[in-house]
């Protein structure tokens, strides 16, 4: 065995060349021509191979760093014969995009690939050349997404400037195999715009809140069929009675909101349509029934929307429930909500009424099946019997999964909350 060093080939004309990705570390094996690192320059990626066969010792440069023509990238030990062996000149530097011309088929594998990152044709979707080809990744990559079948497209890259590194490929074929990824057919990119050409710009990072709900809620409105319904209550009753219950609530140191008796009203609901109440299974075949009802509620936070659960909802009055709300919106409010606190929700409410606007389109909150929008209350004229009276209107907007509930169960569902909300004594009986 013989210590070999390997040097950075010939780079013409570019100096200081980023480093993009480091497939090998100290203690692997190389094969002649492996691929060791990968430079990528504003206009070509270029690969690094190992010009022998041996043991990588050391590497002495790592991702993100930048090198030059000779800079010495690692320290290998080598057979003799390899020693005196010419070095394989390295590759010439190719564009990242692969060719227009690429054959739209799926190659099979050149190399061994281990079985169970080995996916069947049938759990991959097909490439699709054009995304394939836009894609931001580097030549080995581009080969291993080809051998395994997948569609560097749909790959979220986790290196600089989002390339889409070996681990990516890994990673996304993993997902597809759990059921994590969806393998429908992939959504047009949206197109990237430079705003600084028209004006004055300015970019502030969305919060830690926000990086987390705007992907669920992005998949919940693909992944779910919606249909919305809306409706209107008289609350003129109800509103009437909190009013009359507020100095007892504030004697029990509540604050006694509308909220409350929505939540109130929606369990009673649940309890009559035990399909809002429920999940499909894993498989899409049936209905996971449960037999509790946690309730969440959407909270307006300085860190983006949360949705705060009140468990058990239905073995509390408006009194215990109006509790709980106020607990956990001030937690909310002070990013001291728990993970436990914001799980196994079985429903949803969104209350914008304190700000205002009448109906919208909530966004299933999956894995539920449904979510009451609730909007702004104004007093309206309303026929009743032989004139118009003036009443307390509120507007309600019912999302719901069409593959559970049909639109009939939907209306029925609807018009039994109403007929709830304007019925305040049965909300208030134990």
């Amino acid at each position: 065995m013989a210590r070999r060093e390997i040097r950075v080939p010939d780079l013409g004309d570019f100096s200081n060349v980023e480093i993009v990705e480091v497939l090998v570390k100290a203690g692997d094996l190389v094969r002649a021509e492996q691929t060791l690192i990968t430079l990528e320059t504003d206009k070509a990626a270029m690969e690094v191979p190992s010009p022998v066969a041996g043991t990588l010792v050391e590497m002495k440069v790592a991702q993100g760093g930048r090198v030059s023509t000779g800079d010495l990238i690692a320290f290998v030990e080598a057979d003799e014969a390899a020693v005196a062996a010419t070095p394989a000149p390295a590759r010439s530097p190719a564009p990242s995009p692969a060719p227009a011309s690429a054959p739209p088929a799926r190659r099979a594998p050149t190399g061994r690939t281990p079985e169970a990152a080995r996916p069947t044709a049938q759990t991959l979707p097909p490439i699709d050349e054009s995304s394939f080809a836009r894609a931001h990744a580097s030549p080995s990559v581009r080969k291993f997404a080809r051998e395994l079948g997948v569609d560097l497209g749909r790959v979220r890259g986790s290196g600089q400037k989002s390339r889409v590194l070996l681990d990516d490929v890994k990673q996304f074929v993993k997902s597809v195999m759990s059921g994590a990824v969806s393998t429908g057919p992939a959504l047009p990119a949206v197109p990237v715009i430079d705003f600084a050409k028209f004006g004055p710009v300015e970019i502030s990072p969305l919060s830690r809140v926000r990086k987390i709900s705007g992907p669920r809620l992005q998949a919940a409105w693909l992944n779910i069929p919606h249909v919305t319904q809306q409706d209107d209550a008289d609350i003129t009753a109800l509103e009437e009675k909190r009013k009359t219950l507020k100095d007892k609530a504030a004697a029990a140191g509540v604050k006694l909101t509308p909220l409350a008796f929505f939540v109130r009203a929606a369990v009673l609901a649940l309890k009559e349509f035990p399909d809002f109440n429920s999940s499909l299974t894993e498989d899409g075949s049936g209905l996971v029934h449960k037999k509790y009802w946690h309730i969440g509620f959407a909270a307006d936070t300085p860190q983006g929307l949360m949705v705060p659960v009140i468990r058990d909802a239905d073995q509390k009055d408006v009194f215990g429930i109006a509790r709980e709300l106020g607990t956990l919106s001030e937690k909310a409010r002070n990013g001291k909500l728990t993970a436990a606190e914001m799980q196994g929700g079985t429903f949803t409410i969104s209350s914008l009424g304190g700000i205002g606007g009448r109906y919208f389109t909530p966004i299933v909150n999956a894995p539920e099946v449904a979510i009451l929008g609730v909007g702004r209350s104004a007093m309206q004229p309303l026929w009743l019997k032989d004139k118009f009276v003036p009443r307390l209107v509120l507007p309600l907007s019912l999302s719901y999964d069409h593959r559970v509930i049909d639109g009939a169960t939907g209306a029925r569902f609807s018009t039994f909350l109403v007929g709830l909300l304007g019925d305040v004594d049965r909300l208030l009986a134990d």
